[in-house]
């Protein structure tokens, strides 16, 4: 998800998606820890984009 993408949510979505994404790393994560992923940089995918979701986030309750 881009960063254009993410200034155009509300703050709902934002919780809503930052969410989901959070328990989709969970899952990945406990996935490749019993067997490797196929693509293991999809972790680090996914936590850049919970980042940039929490980051978001922060600043818009902070403004």
């Amino acid at each position: 998800m881009k960063q254009s993408e993410i200034k155009e949510l509300s703050v709902e979505d934002l919780k809503e998606k930052l969410a989901d994404l959070q328990k989709k790393h969970a899952d990945l994560k406990m996935a490749h820890a019993v067997t490797p992923l196929e693509n293991p940089l999809q972790l680090r995918k996914v936590k850049r984009t919970v980042a940039r979701l929490a980051t978001e986030l922060t600043k818009r309750e902070n403004q």
